[in-house]
Parts: C-alpha cells; structure tokens; sequence
C-alpha cells in the first residue's frame, strides 16, 4: 500500500511557522536567481538568513557555512532551494539537529523527506514560496 501524500499545512499553520521562524538557514548564492531574491527580500523584512553552501565563504554579509551542521547557533526553519535529488540529506540532517521547520521553495518536491521531516515532529511546507506565502499572509509587515 502506498504512502499517503504529503499537503502543505493551512494557511494558519504557515502563518504561525513565518512568525516563529526568525533564523533561517540556506540561500541561493547566485544572484540572477529567483531564490536569491527571495533571500534578501526575507532579509530585508527582518528574517536572519545564515547560507550554507560549501563553495562561498560569505554571503549577503553573512559567514557562509558548508552544512548545516557547522551553523553555530539555532536554526529555526530550513529553506531548500536544492533540486529535489538533494533534498532528502538535507532533511534527514535537519532532523538530526533538531530543526523545527523545512520549507522547500517552489519547484523543490520530495514526498518521502517531506513525510520523514513531518514524521520527525518538523512543520513542513513544500514546492511553495516562502516570501509570495509572507507577502500574502503579512503584507510586508510583521
């Protein structure tokens, strides 16, 4: 029998994530893309964005750090901006450093890490946009 398909929570619960959610962990680092924008803008509305790619050493004025686990501090939500082939390590890792959220950006899919976050106790959303959801839900207050 087949898993169930795993659905973004209601707006309600994204809503509480966005606003519990103050330090965020993952960027695109090119700037040319769409999920760079989406970075700076979350950062630009008060969000602490901390990259994690290990190909850069700062980012948007931010240490860059190559895992999450070298972060020295709390993440409170992790955003993916990985091709889905990539997603699932980096959900089995925020699981492992007790991470209460993942967000995997719009086109970022994965059924089975999506459930094994949601399994582990994490809030999940997926294949959405974390500043369209903020904008929409927010304004651009908070």
């Amino acid at each position: 029998m087949a898993s169930p398909r795993f659905s973004n929570p209601p707006d309600e619960q994204i809503r509480e994530i966005l606003t519990h959610s103050r330090t965020l962990a993952g960027l695109s680092t090119r700037p040319e893309r769409a999920s760079h924008y989406v970075s700076t803008s979350l950062k630009h509305a008060g969000y602490r964005i901390i990259p994690v790619n290990p190909a850069h050493d700062e980012v948007l004025g931010e240490r860059c750090y190559p895992r999450l686990a070298e972060i020295p501090e709390k993440v409170d939500m992790v955003i993916v901006f990985r091709r889905p082939e990539f997603v699932e390590p980096v959900v089995d890792e925020a699981i492992g450093l007790g991470v209460p959220a993942v967000w995997m950006q719009v086109g970022v899919r994965h059924q089975d890490a999506a459930r094994k976050a949601q399994e582990a106790g994490l809030q999940v959303v997926m294949d959405r946009c974390a500043w369209v959801d903020y904008q929409r839900l927010f304004g651009r207050r908070m």
